[in-house]
């Protein structure tokens, strides 16, 4: 459905998109994560064909980017570029509908988006999450195979941003593919069923949030102690990757959580509250890029 191969965007001495080669498949929703400067726009600009790529190549549905937009079979919300004024919400919708080659019908379209009740205010009196609602609206106003977000629920309130998310799960359900850009991992952690993590335009991990979170290889342990805390012994527990004293609440990320534990017992310490999990998307995210950006000071 979607193929990058070796595909390069330079721009004077940085690399934003550096050798990228990946594969989307129908149904399946992606989230794209990278911290500021990963890669993300220029690789949503690639896809849309809307800037060119350097070197390799990118095609949609067996095409070019333009000729797969034409015919319809994609949709985007992006957060660059204004909506048009002195039209109100309903025209606005009518005229993307108008305009794509496999419309859906206008009021099905402002129902999905949730904005039929606001049809005949007037664009420039929108909200900031209205405006939200009114783009998504855009990006679904027909049949499209592949539907490409970026931060898409910015502005949203938390209960249009589930409302959100269970149309999208609805899209990707009848086979569309969605690719989205954000920047709320428990978002990507709850909706995504794969994960792909840019870092200075390379791809340093793809697979399931899970996947992701094994990939970062460290597990959280936290729990409190009484009494003082002697911190230098805390940062002598073998395979210790963090560690973070708040009060009586001792938090700490390890490559070998039970080696960490046995040896914090064997310190004389009888934690309280003791509690052993997996790293969240975000600290695995965190822990991925960091050790990325340590390779590449050695």
């Amino acid at each position: 459905m979607v193929s990058f191969d070796q595909v390069s965007k330079v721009y004077g001495d940085v690399r934003a998109v550096d050798g990228l080669t990946l594969d989307l498949h129908p149904g399946e929703t992606v989230a794209l994560l990278g911290p500021n400067g990963a890669g993300k726009s220029s690789t949503l600009d690639l896809l849309l064909g809307l800037r060119a790529a350097d070197s390799g190549t990118v095609s949609l549905f067996g095409t070019t980017p333009q000729a797969a937009i034409t015919a319809g079979r994609v949709g985007a919300m992006l957060q660059s570029g204004g909506l048009m004024e002195d039209v109100t919400v309903e025209e606005l919708v009518r005229l993307a509908c108008d305009l794509h080659p496999r419309p859906h019908p206008v009021g099905e379209v402002l129902a999905r988006a949730g904005i039929a009740s606001i049809a005949g205010r007037m664009v420039n009196k929108l909200s900031g999450g209205q405006e939200q609602r009114v783009r998504f609206a855009l990006a679904t106003a027909g049949a499209s195979d592949l539907i490409v977000l970026d931060e898409p629920t910015t502005g949203m309130d938390v209960t249009a941003r589930q409302a959100f998310w269970a149309t999208m799960r609805e899209q990707a359900d009848q086979g569309r593919t969605v690719l989205f850009a954000t920047h709320y991992l428990e978002e990507a952690d709850a909706i995504a069923d794969r994960v792909l993590v840019l870092h200075k335009g390379r791809l340093l991990a793809d697979g399931t949030a899970a996947e992701i979170k094994a990939k970062a290889g460290a597990r959280r342990i936290a729990f409190e102690l009484e009494g003082p805390i002697d911190r230098a012994a805390l940062r002598a527990l073998p395979f210790l990757a963090s560690l973070d004293v708040n009060g009586r609440r001792v938090r700490i990320q390890s490559h070998n959580a039970d080696a960490t534990v046995h040896a914090l017992y064997g310190l004389g310490l009888y934690p309280r509250e003791l509690e052993v999990a997996g790293l969240g998307l975000e600290q695995a995210f965190v822990a991925i890029t960091e050790a990325e950006e340590a390779r590449n000071s050695c």
